[in-house]
């Protein structure tokens, strides 16, 4: 369910209280660790719901690559799910220092990675913000804060930018947090 749409420039942002493996965008970011081992949150529902085919592909991303640094991205297919891609976000544990900056820059590299995948829909869920403990309030205006910054300082194919969570706390932060700050 949409809760809100706020428009900037020829971009939509869009606050969504649903499940992030039912969202018909191109691309689906999920809150990843740094070894794409899916067992719990998002990732397990993503998995779950898109066949264990994705978690063979992150397995062989690892393999490969090595473990994903933190604010940084993987692309994996989205196997069963109605998206194209899954952007694998790693965002930082709430502890580790510079968590504003960290999630800052994974959100500014969720962005890129879709433009270079030239997508024009992606939906995106709270990073960080679960089990690595990041406080939500504060998520969300660095969501916000990064958002704004990359839709103002570069052309973008993004049409639709969509804030999924499947929680109604989550979602009323965010919801709170962009009425009152969208400018």
């Amino acid at each position: 369910m949409v809760l809100a749409s706020f428009k900037f420039k020829d971009a939509v942002v869009e606050i969504v209280q649903d499940d992030i493996t039912l969202q018909e965008t191109e691309a689906i970011v999920n809150a990843a660790n740094s070894y794409l081992n899916h067992g719990g949150g998002v990732a397990a529902a993503i998995v779950r719901a898109g066949g264990e085919d994705i978690q063979k592909e992150s397995d062989e991303y690892i393999k490969k690559h090595g473990p994903i640094p933190v604010s940084n991205v993987a692309v994996t297919k989205a196997g069963k799910l109605k998206a194209r891609y899954i952007l694998h976000a790693v965002g930082p544990v709430w502890g580790e220092g510079n968590e504003h900056e960290k999630l800052y820059n994974c959100i500014t590299n969720v962005l890129m990675k879709a433009d270079e995948l030239k997508v024009e829909s992606i939906s995106i869920p709270a990073i960080s913000s679960g089990i690595f403990g990041f406080p939500k309030k504060d998520c969300a205006l660095v969501f916000l804060r990064a958002i704004k910054d990359y839709l103002s300082s570069r052309s973008t194919g993004l049409k639709t930018i969509r804030l999924c969570n499947i929680d109604k706390q989550t979602s009323d932060i965010f919801l709170e947090t962009f009425t009152s700050n969208w400018r």
